[in-house]
């Protein structure tokens, strides 16, 4: 029996609700964090909080149970997995507009989100062929890994989706809609905003697909491919076990082990989708940074490049 544990929890959390006291809640948060070992970001907006930390798992059980004790914050949505190592450099308590921002005014998450969709019935949903299944993250995060049918709306910031949704608007009416999204987050602005132009019968996947990669066995599973992170994980995959997907570190684009055999990738510097965004100049400033990392790994340290 393998008896490893891994070293650090990782919570993915959310909650949208009337939130007053953000300026008030930053310097507390951050304090409680740090003084933990906990590290990651956690964003704060008349909204909600919203956020992904990592710690020991006695440090993040803690931080729930503190944020639980306030009023504003029960019934937080969590989605736990696990880490070899620390994921995050360090730890942000950020001030924001929106906690995943849309940019669109007076959509209410909270009074006009679509049904929730267990992941055990996920399957169902989006087998029938009167479903109209969108992706609603990032183009980068798509071509990593997707449920089997799923629209893709190549939208390269949650910003575009509202308009594709308008480019798209009479496909689907009288259809119904089921959304997705890595924790569950982003879909309970998506499905808010298109019920809000009318379209009635929006659905989405209850924890992201975080949580269909969590519960539903391989087996069973309509996932094809790896899920996106936005730590030093890059992806996950099944039973949320850490996936084989690199980070470029010049674009920070995710890449799959095919992309790293392209010949316009090199470690620390470019690969296929940004190697003619730059030019030779910057290249060549990543490659010393680069080699800066590697010396700064030789002596054990470890220096701060992202998150």
């Amino acid at each position: 029996m393998n008896s490893f544990t891994p070293a650090f929890r990782v919570a993915a959390l959310y909650r949208f609700v009337r939130l007053d006291r953000c300026d008030e809640l930053r310097a507390p948060l951050a304090a409680f964090c740090c003084g933990r070992g906990i590290k990651g970001t956690l964003l704060l907006a008349r909204e909600g909080i919203n956020g992904t930390v990592a710690g020991s798992e006695k440090a993040i059980a803690e931080l729930i149970a503190h944020l639980e004790d306030m009023p504003e914050f029960a019934g937080l949505d969590v989605k736990y997995s696990s880490a070899d190592e620390m994921p995050f450099h360090r730890m942000k308590v950020r001030l924001k507009q929106e906690i995943v921002t849309m940019g669109v005014a007076d959509i209410d998450p909270l009074a006009d989100a679509g049904a929730y969709v267990a992941p055990s019935d996920w399957n169902a949903l989006i087998a029938d062929p009167g479903t109209v299944v969108i992706d609603t993250r990032n183009d980068y995060e798509v071509r990593l890994g997707t449920f089997a049918g799923a629209l893709d709306p190549e939208t390269q910031s949650f910003r575009d989706f509202p308009a594709w949704v308008e480019r798209h608007r009479a496909e689907l009416e009288g259809k119904k809609v089921a959304m997705f999204c890595t924790g569950g987050i982003r879909c309970e602005k998506a499905t808010a905003y298109v019920r809000s132009l009318g379209i009635e019968d929006v659905f989405h996947l209850k924890g992201g697909i975080l949580k269909y990669l969590e519960e539903v066995p391989a087996s069973e599973s309509l996932w094809q491919g790896e899920c996106f992170v936005f730590d030093e994980r890059v992806s996950v995959a099944h039973g949320l076990e850490v996936g084989d997907a690199a980070l470029c570190r010049a674009c920070r684009r995710p890449l799959t082990a095919a992309n790293r055999l392209s010949p316009k990738f090199e470690e620390g510097v470019s690969c296929e989708s940004c190697y003619y965004e730059r030019s030779a100049e910057d290249r060549a400033r990543y490659a010393e940074r680069h080699r800066q990392v590697k010396l700064a790994a030789g002596r054990g340290a470890r220096p701060h490049i992202g998150n």
